[in-house]
């Protein structure tokens, strides 16, 4: 996701080969800005960037770490708006959240995924259909909360977004839900009725906060658009669609600086887990090549059953993993959304991935291969691996569409990847691991960069 910028960053650091070299540091300043501009970041935010990592780096002595240190400083701040950071809940429920944007930016996909994001973190979550601009927007909305199973409001019948957003807020409080998410319409560009349109909604309802969904694709038009509607209808946090699609990704440093207003979450994929919260100092963490642990534990705790995780733990170190347990730990694995947010999260990992990234969980090949074995499969052989014998197998294979060489090879990897899951969990096994991801850490990881202390 920030691979491009991480990679400009590694570029100009490795400008600088000795101490106190002032032509060198130029040279890192100079490849900095262009890498900076090349990656679709403000020019302003640029200049301001670049000059305050040049009188850091050279108030602190020049060479590798201190330009480093002072990258670090200076992007952190950068992306340091004023305002709340994530999702805030009211002290009274339930939080009401109005959900405005361009259309075409995301917006109605980017409420289903808040809602889904809320959901994982065990709160009751109702979203409003007040999109009554676009034809498609309210069934769309419809099978995005079937999808991910939250309670939606819509009146099929009701011509008024205001009266919608009234009698869906008049629900939440009455059910007692946590968090009301109103989906507005939006229009090609912005005008005069869109505007008055929200005004109104926001009057009616008061709500806790204004989120507007920019399209990362949009590039400087994105901060451009969040500036104006900041100004007509007054906006508490951005978030950014289609990150994922931004090749370039510099809208995302400048976006909050020019804008004024916090960037809060960022869509990284298609699927409804693809939202990640914005956090500065997580993100920078990320941009310097180091990743983001504590991000990638959240949102591991979010969708992990720690009971459940247990249980197959203590199989494992038994060696009795089996069929089902793969199936349950592959749902799980799907709510994390695509490997690539997780991969960019993991010290080390983010440039040399490769493929990995690309995994995706629920409708690779390879996954629908190893489903349509399993669901070939007697309850007793998915509990019991052990009892596939060669009649067996040409049974599955036949009624999973595969053949005897494919069957056997995913078998083959199952019980390879038992075997070191086992080998992993025993005493000494993870300590192993552990000490592997320190080191390539400490070296900043394949491609990596070292971060000073």
């Amino acid at each position: 996701m920030f691979d491009s910028i991480s990679g400009s960053i590694k570029s100009a650091v490795n400008k600088i080969r000795h101490k106190d070299d002032a032509a060198s540091l130029k040279k890192a300043t100079t490849e900095l800005r262009k890498s900076l501009l090349k990656s679709d970041v403000h020019h302003k935010t640029t200049k301001e960037l670049v000059t305050a990592v040049e009188l850091e780096t050279k108030k602190n002595g020049i060479g590798q770490d201190s330009f480093l240190k002072a990258l670090q400083n200076e992007l952190t701040n950068i992306l340091t708006t004023e305002g709340n950071q994530g999702f805030v809940f009211s002290s009274t429920p339930p939080t009401t959240i109005l959900m405005t944007g361009l259309q075409g930016s995301g917006k109605t996909t980017t409420t289903g995924k808040l809602a889904n994001y809320l959901k994982l973190r065990k709160k009751k979550v109702l979203v409003a259909a007040c999109d009554l601009q676009r034809l498609a927007a309210v069934e769309q909305l419809k099978q995005i909360a079937a999808q991910i199973e939250v309670d939606i409001y819509f009146d099929d019948e009701a011509k008024d977004p205001v009266e919608i957003a009234l009698a869906a807020k008049e629900k939440a409080k009455k059910d007692l839900y946590d968090v009301l998410l109103i989906d507005t319409a939006g229009r090609l560009a912005i005008d005069e009725e869109l505007m008055q349109q929200l005004h109104d909604v926001k009057e009616a309802i008061n709500p806790n906060e204004i989120f507007y969904v920019a399209d990362s694709l949009t590039g400087h038009d994105a901060t451009k658009t969040a500036s104006t509607f900041k100004e007509k209808i007054g906006i508490d946090g951005v978030i950014l669609s289609k990150y994922d699609g931004d090749t370039k990704g510099g809208v995302a440093i400048s976006l909050s600086h020019q804008v004024g207003v916090p960037l809060r979450f960022i869509g990284i994929g298609e699927k409804m887990p693809d939202l990640e919260v914005f956090i500065p100092d997580r993100i920078v963490s990320r941009l310097m090549g180091a990743g983001d642990i504590e991000g990638l534990a959240e949102k591991t705790a979010a969708v992990i059953d720690e009971k459940k995780a247990k249980e197959v733990s203590k199989k494992i170190k038994k060696g009795e993993f089996n069929f089902n347990d793969f199936l349950e730990q592959l749902s799980m694995m799907s709510k994390l959304g695509s490997m690539k947010s997780i991969i960019g999260m993991i010290p080390g990992l983010s440039q040399m991935a490769g493929p990995i990234k690309d995994m995706d969980f629920e409708n690779s090949d390879e996954i629908k291969r190893i489903k349509a074995l399993i669901g070939s499969m007697t309850p007793k052989e998915r509990e019991t691996p052990s009892l596939l014998n060669p009649s067996r197998k040409r049974r599955i294979a036949s009624g999973s569409g595969l053949s005897e060489m494919q069957v056997n090879k995913i078998l083959k990897q199952f019980k390879n990847a038992s075997k070191m899951a086992k080998k992993l969990s025993s005493k000494g096994g993870m300590k192993g691991l552990q000490n592997m991801m320190k080191q390539m850490q400490g070296a900043g990881g394949p491609g990596g960069l070292k971060l000073p202390k």
